[in-house]
């Protein structure tokens, strides 16, 4: 008996001891592995500063400020407490993207009682519980140029208050826009006390851009884009300071926006779904407005225009040669008038985009009153391709806009140009200083680093373009009004519009934005790629579906699992 019992406890202690031992095992492993997973995932460098585009000046600390989910807003203007429509949307919209964690926007008082009831996520007090807004200029007037400098400062509590401080100040409303963004930015969501943090406070920055224009193209006539996508890419050019939306309305393929003057070119629409109304263009240049982006539309011109013809025939030369369109005719100039003079009601911008690229005559020529009326005037073909371009640019300088034209108008005869033209490279590096040095104004697209189409340029190359290259006077870097980066949409509809512009076009954002000495580091992969992998996963949590940065391709899912901040 006494064997028997003596055995038994041996034989119960032996496997639990060696279960406890192989659970201690696999807990030390699996701990291991755990803290492994997160050194991989969380490879922050904290000597980095994850704001986008970088700001001209800055200076942090190392505190944490909490901020009030009933944060309020305080504007001031010249005359003290100030009314800015602008500002005040653009709070609210900022102010529902920062607390969209904490049940902001829906059934509040709600969340506030489960978190109470839970025990989690109460504050007593909060550090930051007013943004105050002080605007030197009551005027709203978007243009280029527009000062879009501002001062954000943080302050830290001091000894008899737990409250700190939060003032944007900004000579005008456009200016505050761009602070209330990198506010949004400095803004994250702590999982452990579901509270609204600003880490390494105090916070000073100075900030303005680069350049005066910073933009996106987007083309709605190879594929049409639905108002609600356009207005997505609107808002998240926001998020990157770009300032100028590009609208390429119309192209031979489809011609989508209606022309009251001109009521059946919208027969050149692809489907009669697939169309812009006058009220819906309107809206998208308000949308954009809102947001300090201007909205600069264009029709190209003479060529990448048969689409027009489908509903004026008399616009092609022959119903089996239709474009360029019909130099040969005071009409194709009427409608050309009667679609400025309309779209003059809608874009307020003061730049126009005429296009003039990619002209092939051969149709003039082998048309025969076309050529006929060439014969009468003396005009080679080239000389028509001038005549036109120079005839279309005194349309819209008569309507109080200054032309924008692709760079063969200038590569052909840069000496006819009207001086107010502004020289829009896209062929090739090199074209900036040319119409810089003969006193244009110059727009820098090189398709070689900033087409969004061209899917094997990296983000690398994108971000270390630079739009003043080779230009070395003062005088003539003035002249170049900045650049855009260019969404043609040949593969590009509403289903993969958004992962083709994001992330690369926020890397051309910054250099258009930021200090060339802040973004001319040699090693780029270490200082921006995890500033800009950063960004993307913001664009992803405020719903923009930003593609991997570091995919070889542009656009393409991910490979395979991982965290959205190594990809």
């Amino acid at each position: 008996m006494i064997t028997m019992f003596q055995s038994k406890p041996r034989t119960l202690f032996s496997p639990i001891l060696s279960l406890f031992f192989l659970f201690f095992f696999l807990l030390i492993t699996f701990a291991s592995k755990i803290k492994h997973h997160d050194n991989n995932l969380h490879n922050h460098d904290e000597s980095l500063t994850y704001l986008w585009p970088l700001p001209s000046q800055f200076t942090s600390g190392n505190h944490s400020l909490s901020v009030d989910p009933s944060l309020t807003v305080s504007v001031i203007g010249n005359g003290g407490v100030a009314d800015f429509p602008t500002l005040n949307f653009a709070f609210d919209r900022y102010k529902e993207i920062i607390f969209k964690h904490t049940g902001y926007g829906f059934g509040k008082g709600l969340v506030r009682k489960l978190r109470e009831r839970i025990g989690v996520g109460v504050v007593s007090s909060y550090n930051i519980v007013i943004l105050n807004i002080i605007v030197h200029s009551n005027i709203e007037e978007l243009k280029l140029g527009v000062d879009e400098s501002y001062t954000l400062k943080i302050s830290t509590a001091n000894e008899s208050s737990v409250a700190g401080d939060a003032t944007i100040e900004a000579n005008t409303v456009f200016g505050a826009l761009r602070g209330l963004e990198t506010f949004s930015q400095l803004c994250s969501f702590d999982y452990t006390t579901k509270t609204v943090k600003i880490n390494n406070a105090p916070w000073s920055i100075q900030d303005k851009p680069r350049f005066a224009y910073r933009g996106l193209m987007l083309d709605t006539s190879r594929h049409y884009l639905p108002i609600n996508v356009i207005k997505q890419v609107i808002e998240s050019m926001s998020y990157a300071k770009l300032n100028v939306l590009h609208w390429h309305i119309i192209d031979e393929q489809s011609f989508p926006l209606e022309i009251p003057t001109y009521p059946n070119l919208w027969k050149g629409s692809y489907t009669k779904w697939e169309r812009y109304t006058v009220e819906e263009a309107y809206e998208i240049v308000n949308f954009a407005k809102l947001r300090g982006i201007n909205v600069m539309a264009e029709i190209d011109v003479p060529g990448h225009a048969e689409s027009w013809g489908a509903g004026y025939p008399d616009l092609w030369p022959s119903p089996s040669c239709r474009e360029p369109l019909d130099v040969s005719k005071n009409y194709t100039f009427d409608v050309i008038s009667g679609i400025l003079s309309d779209m003059r009601k809608i874009f307020p911008f003061e730049l126009f985009h005429l296009g003039g690229d990619e002209v092939n005559t051969d149709c003039w020529r082998n048309t025969p009153h076309v050529k006929e009326w060439l014969q009468k005037h003396n005009m080679t073909t080239k000389d028509a391709y001038e005549y036109f371009v120079l005839k279309a640019q005194e349309i819209a300088l008569s309507k109080n806009w200054s032309p924008v034209n692709w760079e063969e108008t200038f590569n052909t005869f840069p000496s006819k140009l009207h001086p107010e033209t502004i020289v829009h490279n896209w062929l090739g590096p090199g074209v900036c200083p040319k119409a810089v040095a003969k006193g244009f104004r110059c727009i820098f697209s090189n398709q070689g680093v900033w087409y969004l189409d061209h899917l094997d340029v990296p983000w690398d190359e994108v971000y270390t373009a630079e739009p003043l290259e080779g230009i070395e006077k003062d005088e003539e870097k003035k002249l170049v009004l900045g650049g855009e980066v260019c969404m043609w949409g040949e593969t590009a509809d509403a289903s993969d519009v958004q992962q083709t512009i994001w992330p690369r076009a926020a890397a051309a954002a910054e250099r258009l934005w930021s200090p060339i000495d802040s973004t001319s580091a040699q090693n780029v992969t270490l200082t921006a790629l995890p500033r800009l992998q950063h960004f993307r996963c913001l664009l992803n949590g405020r719903g923009v579906p930003a593609a991997p940065v570091t995919n070889y391709y542009g656009r393409r899912a991910p490979d395979g699992p991982g965290s959205c901040y190594d990809q």
